[in-house]
C-alpha cells in the first residue's frame, strides 16, 4: 500500500535535483504534491512526470515565486490551502550557493544565500504551522547539508545557512511536538548533480577518499530518507538530523 496515500505534500525547490526526486517519490507513494520553484519549463516537466507516476485521485501542481519573499510565500500557501484543503508534509529543499572565501564575499553573496536557504524555511514553516497545529499532525522535513555540520572553506554563507537550518529544526521540534508535529532534518553529503558531473576524475577520486562508501549519493537516496521521515514509520522521531552521506560524518 502506498505510504503517503491521501496526504498532501509541499516541496520547495521541487523542479530539479533532490527536490524533484522527493516530489516524484512522494507522488509514487500516493501523495498529492505541490512544488515551489522559479523555472516554468522545469516545473511543467515535473508535474507531468508526477502525473505519470501517480493516480487519478491525486492532485499535482506548482507555484512560481521567490521563496525568500515572505509576502509571496504567504500568498502562495493560502492558495495551496484553498486548493488542497491541507498540507500534511512540508519539505524545505530550496537552496543556492554563492561560494567564495569570506574576505572576497560580497554582502549580496551573503544575504542571498541566507535568504533563499534559511529565511525561506521560516517563511514556509511560519505560514503552515497554524494549520498543522489545528490539525494536530504534520511532518516538516528540512534539507540541510553535511557542510552545516562540519563547515567547508569557501562556503561560510552556505554553511551558516545550513547550520542555522539544523538549529531551527531542533527548536521548532520542541515547540510543536505536543501537537503531534514532527520536525526533522536531512543532511546530504556529496550527491550526483550537474555540479558533480563537471568535476574531473582526479577531483572525484580525491573526494571519494573522504567518503567511506567511496561514491557519490543519488537524489533518489535522499528521497528515500525523506519518504521515511514523511511516513508513519517515523512518528516517534523528531528534532533529529539524518546524515545521508556515505559515512563522511560519523
Amino acid at each position: 500500500m502506498p505510504q503517503l496515500k491521501q496526504q498532501v505534500a509541499l516541496v520547495t525547490g521541487g523542479t530539479s535535483g533532490i527536490g524533484k526526486a522527493i516530489a516524484l517519490k512522494f507522488a509514487e507513494e500516493g501523495a498529492s504534491v505541490i512544488i515551489f520553484g522559479t523555472h516554468l519549463e522545469r516545473a511543467l516537466e515535473v508535474v507531468s512526470e508526477m502525473e505519470k507516476r501517480g493516480s487519478s485521485d491525486q492532485k499535482f501542481g506548482f507555484k512560481l515565486l521567490n521563496i525568500a519573499d515572505k509576502k509571496s510565500v504567504d500568498e502562495a500557501i493560502l492558495e495551496v490551502l484553498s486548493e488542497m484543503k491541507t498540507v500534511d508534509i512540508l519539505v524545505n529543499n530550496a537552496g543556492i550557493t554563492k561560494d567564495t572565501l569570506l574576505m572576497k564575499m560580497t554582502e549580496q553573496d551573503w544575504d542571498s544565500v541566507i535568504n533563499v536557504n534559511l529565511k525561506s524555511v521560516y517563511n514556509t514553516s511560519q505560514a503552515l504551522i497554524r494549520p498543522m497545529l489545528k490539525a494536530k499532525r504534520g511532518k516538516i522535513i528540512n534539507i540541510s547539508s553535511v557542510v552545516g555540520l562540519m563547515g567547508n572553506a569557501g562556503q561560510t554563507n552556505y554553511a551558516a545557512s545550513k547550520s542555522g537550518m539544523i538549529g531551527m529544526t531542533k527548536s521548532l521540534a520542541k515547540e510543536v511536538a505536543s501537537r503531534g508535529i514532527c520536525v526533522n532534518c536531512i543532511a546530504p553529503g556529496f550527491i550526483e548533480t550537474s555540479m558533480t558531473d563537471e568535476l574531473t576524475e582526479d577531483q572525484k577520486q580525491a573526494i571519494f577518499k573522504e567518503i567511506p562508501l567511496n561514491r557519490f549519493g543519488s537524489p533518489e537516496e535522499i528521497a528515500h530518507a525523506a519518504l521515511f521521515l514523511a511516513s508513519s514509520m517515523s512518528n516517534y522521531i523528531t528534532g533529529q538530523v539524518l546524515t545521508v552521506d556515505g559515512g563522511m560524518v560519523m
